[in-house]
């Protein structure tokens, strides 16, 4: 395999054989497809959406299919929302967005940029079966609550405290038989079925170990160290580039230093050219799966020569997007309850990745480079653009609840989190 210099993407010769030096290609012997220049590793067709049904032939199977996606993609944007929620945890949700640009990078295909969709369904249908029985227990408990500060040694108190009791542990019991089971839907409503089956499965034996196996197959679904490893590079490669220019871009603060002003003048001028990058060097990240690939400031500015209309549109649709979050910066709401913003954050930045990794992609298929006159003409209105931006980014900490520390957060680049 002959590397080429100027891109860092792989030119295969037919006759040669494919090998993919990324800790992915490694995990799997299954030999690696070379497509219009770029390199797809073999795990890029796992998780594949399934094609809808012919809606006129087997209308259906077609209504069931969109049912399935749409309740799929509403718990994977769950799943993620809740995984952001949680410091440090939220590296995980930052590695598979980029996992998501990555494989839009490799395929230019939307179909492979779900691979959790397969099991989010069922992450879904269990969080709704545990609202389902806890919000009930909840409510009970709450109303204990009051007979014990009202009446607390009357006889509907001790009744209610000893129904209150027995409940709790049938559905705690319940829950635990469920999720043993699979945690589909069905298990939930059926608890004297989950009772049978765990006598079944005792009877049998081995039944430890078949669920020790079950859970380290859904674990490894995950692919939790990968998607760690691959936002914690993420994270590190934009803040390297982005640090420096946001911590000049904040120094202003007394009307009459004028250092202060330059300083500032100064960050922001690069901070404008470094969110004219950053956001295609994590694509070059995310797709070749090399921590240098963030640093080829070379190679990605020639492949926005070869497509500069589609890298413009990118930005523009990236920035549109980003700028609206700063408003649930104004007031963020405690810890627990943090997965609703993030909610949000996620439902935005999900589709700019999507749409990066595709500008990425096509840049790739372009054999040359475009017109020059055509280059400068959007390197030209990508700057006033950019520098627009960053004008309204300089009054967000007189709204935000964390000052000039949301200066630094940039949740479409870093983590999709608001803190």
């Amino acid at each position: 395999m002959l590397a080429d210099v100027s891109l860092g993407v792989a030119v295969v010769k037919p006759w040669l054989p494919l090998t993919v030096d990324t800790p992915m290609s490694a995990q799997s012997p299954a030999p690696a497809v070379s497509t219009e220049g770029l390199v797809l590793l073999p795990r890029d067709t796992l998780g594949e959406v399934l094609r809808c049904p012919n809606l006129l032939q087997h209308p259906l199977r077609a209504t069931a299919w969109l049912i399935r996606m749409l309740f799929g993609l509403f718990s994977l944007t769950l799943l993620l929302a809740v995984i952001a929620a949680i410091p440090v945890v939220n590296i995980l949700a930052l590695g598979y967005l980029l996992e998501v640009e990555g494989r839009m990078g490799r395929t230019g295909k939307l179909r492979f940029a779900f691979p959790l969709l397969e099991i989010a369904p069922r992450f879904g249908t269990i969080v709704a079966g545990l609202s389902a029985w806890l919000i009930p227990v909840w409510i009970l408990t709450e109303v204990l609550a009051d007979y014990r500060l009202i009446a607390p040694k009357s006889e509907a108190t001790a009744a209610l405290g000893s129904a209150h009791g027995v409940l709790v542990v049938l559905v705690t019991v319940h829950l635990l038989l469920s999720l043993a089971r699979g945690g589909s839907l069905g298990c939930f409503v059926r608890p004297l079925k989950n009772l049978l089956w765990l006598i079944g499965q005792l009877r049998r034996g081995g039944y430890f170990e078949r669920a020790e196996k079950h859970v380290r197959e859904f674990v490894f679904e995950m692919r939790l160290g990968h998607h760690f490893w691959l936002g914690l590079r993420g994270l590190a490669g934009g803040l390297i580039w982005l640090v420096i220019p946001t911590a000049m871009f904040g120094v202003y603060s007394q009307v009459d230093q004028i250092g202060q002003l330059v300083v500032t003048l100064v960050g922001g001028m690069m901070l404008v050219l470094a969110l004219a990058w950053v956001p295609f060097l994590q694509a070059r990240l995310a797709t070749e799966n090399r921590m240098r690939a963030m640093f080829e400031l070379g190679a990605v500015r020639e492949l926005f020569c070869r497509s500069p209309l589609c890298w413009f549109i990118v930005i523009t649709i990236t920035s549109a997007l980003s700028l609206p979050l700063y408003l649930f910066k104004i007031y963020l709401l405690p810890s627990d309850a943090m997965w609703m913003t993030t909610l949000v954050f996620i439902v935005t930045i999900y589709p700019a990745r999507l749409m990066t990794g595709w500008a990425y992609h096509r840049a790739t298929k372009r054999p040359r480079r475009s017109f020059w006159a055509w280059r400068w003409l959007w390197r030209l209105m990508m700057l006033p653009l950019l520098s627009f931006y960053v004008f309204l980014l300089f009054f967000t900490p007189l709204f935000s609840e964390h000052g000039k520390r949301v200066l630094f957060e940039h949740h479409v680049l870093l983590l999709p989190v608001p803190f």
